[in-house]
């Protein structure tokens, strides 16, 4: 018997690994920002802390919100269009048969064979063959609204917890430093994991991440100092 040959490819990944990075990058850097600009407007640790844990569970909320909301309205989309394709094949099936043809056509094939394949592909499946080929809707790529907002609810909360924890041991008059420090350490740890379950290039997705990262924190800790002057 011939050893199996399996393959594990990155794309199968994309729906939870884009929503578990998004919502732990945003846990950290909205999380971090929130804390230094407080604590850069010279407020006390238990105010510190409160706001970050204010940030914390409205940030997940509404990441899992604007997570569902979003995936959920791409699902519609994706099911009215097998809903249309559905009606069109058993209306037209000819014309369906060979606009299927034609795609394999396009990507090389003579017409005799791609006719031949899209007959087949149609016998055992003709709408499976018109989602996948067609609309480019397949099992990996398929929305998945609750799996992407109990993701990122998750990795944001966990995203958001770590620099609270920073905040929480560092001493008062360093919160900011700390802060700042710990956050763009997570972030470049966070841009590392990405790019390594993604399989990309991991010195790109550092810099990428902890360049904004940075801003955010900066932009923020001006805020807040300029509050607290004004004050």
């Amino acid at each position: 018997m011939a050893p199996r040959h399996l393959e594990r490819h990155m794309v199968q990944r994309i729906g939870w690994l884009r929503a578990a990075v998004l919502g732990a990058n945003d846990g950290i850097v909205s999380t971090a920002s929130l804390l230094v600009g407080v604590a850069a407007a010279a407020q006390g640790r238990s105010e510190i802390l409160l706001a970050g844990v204010a940030g914390l569970v409205a940030g997940a909320f509404s990441m899992a919100a604007g997570e569902y909301v979003s995936v959920s309205s791409q699902s519609d989309t994706e099911r009215a269009d097998l809903a249309r394709e559905r009606a069109e094949l058993a209306s037209q099936p000819a014309f369906e048969r060979e606009e299927l043809a034609n795609l394999y056509v396009a990507r090389g094939l003579e017409l005799g064979l791609a006719r031949q394949v899209a007959d087949q592909l149609m016998a055992k499946d003709a709408l499976g063959a018109h989602a996948r080929d067609e609309l480019g809707i397949s099992d990996i790529t398929t929305a998945r609204p609750i799996q992407a907002a109990v993701a990122s609810a998750l990795t944001f909360s966990a995203g958001a917890a770590l620099p609270l924890l920073a905040a929480l041991l560092a001493p008062t008059n360093l919160i900011v430093a700390v802060v700042s420090a710990a956050a763009i350490a997570f972030l470049a740890l966070l841009g590392a994991i990405g790019a390594r379950a993604g399989g990309a290039g991991i010195g790109k997705a550092v810099v990428r991440v902890t360049f904004w990262g940075a801003l955010a924190l900066a932009a923020t800790a001006g805020v807040g100092a300029l509050f607290g002057v004004a004050a």
